[in-house]
């Protein structure tokens, strides 16, 4: 009797499973299969996936009507920027809340957690527009790497602290005994061990920058030239008279997510290591 309950309930949790792969994945097959469609074929087709004949023209129309070349070169720079930001700040303040005491360290800690479960989304743009104008940063893309740096550090640090507190801390006294400061001792003893939680970070800051689409939108509004991808394949759908391009967006989407798809299956191995015990031990 136990044994067919546990049959069941494993059977529920597979069919539960199969139907949350088919609702994530079908999205994105539509896109990608959509791609080689033409337009009439993508606009009265419904539903269905498969394309009647495969036209790999859609990319090539693409590229040449969308300066892509232009879009993935910013693209890849406020990705990059982005990723180095938050990796040096999230690992030097993740390491500070796991071995340094001082006032109201729980109390910050605490409201950097809280802001984990807020997006304040679009509500902040007026302001933060407001802030780059008195900097004189509106018309660079800087504006947007620094807003995605600063947005993005409550969960990289709640993920380097967890991971901090599975390492010894004799591993710092032994160091300091060695007459290591306690900068010496982060930059020698601790970054090279925080390599699997650093990678996930990495991937997660660099897939969110590549991803983002309101802030470049602003800044870039005034500049064709300075937008990323993800704002360049929206003018696609207009590249034709009349009825939207929807092929041709398509095999811009599909282009444009295809270096995050390299990316995490090269680093999907330190990606899930980290995550694990930076998110159990936080």
């Amino acid at each position: 009797m136990n044994k067919r309950k546990i049959k069941a309930s494993t059977l529920l949790a597979y069919a539960f499973l199969l139907i949350l792969t088919v609702f994530i994945l079908y999205p994105i097959l539509y896109v990608v299969l959509g791609s080689f469609k033409t337009n009439q074929e993508l606009v009265l087709g419904g539903a269905r996936l498969f394309p009647e004949v495969f036209i790999i023209d859609n990319y090539i129309e693409a590229w040449q009507l969308a300066n892509f070349a232009r879009y993935t070169l910013n693209s890849i720079f406020i990705s990059t920027m982005v990723m180095l930001g938050i990796l040096l700040l999230s690992s030097m303040a993740g390491y500070c809340f796991a071995r340094k005491d001082f006032p109201l360290k729980n109390v910050i800690y605490g409201l950097l957690i809280a802001f984990m479960f807020v997006n304040i989304g679009s509500v902040s743009l007026r302001p933060l527009f407001e802030l780059t104008i008195h900097f004189n940063l509106h018309t660079s893309l800087w504006s947007v790497i620094l807003i995605c740096i600063g947005m993005s550090q409550a969960t990289n640090i709640f993920l380097v602290r967890g991971y901090m507190n599975t390492l010894p801390k004799e591993l710092d006294e032994a160091a300091a005994i060695d007459g290591c400061s306690f900068f010496g001792i982060y930059y020698r003893i601790i970054l090279p061990l925080l390599k699997p939680v650093m990678a996930t970070i990495a991937l997660l800051s660099f897939r969110e920058a590549w991803n983002e689409y309101i802030l470049p939108l602003v800044f870039t509004i005034n500049d064709p030239n300075k937008r990323p991808l993800t704002v360049g394949v929206i003018s696609l759908k207009n590249v034709s008279d009349g009825a939207a391009a929807w092929n041709i967006m398509f095999a811009g989407s599909t282009m444009s997510i295809m270096p995050i798809i390299i990316l995490f299956l090269l680093t999907s191995r330190y990606f899930m290591s980290g995550m694990t015990v930076g998110a159990v031990k936080g």
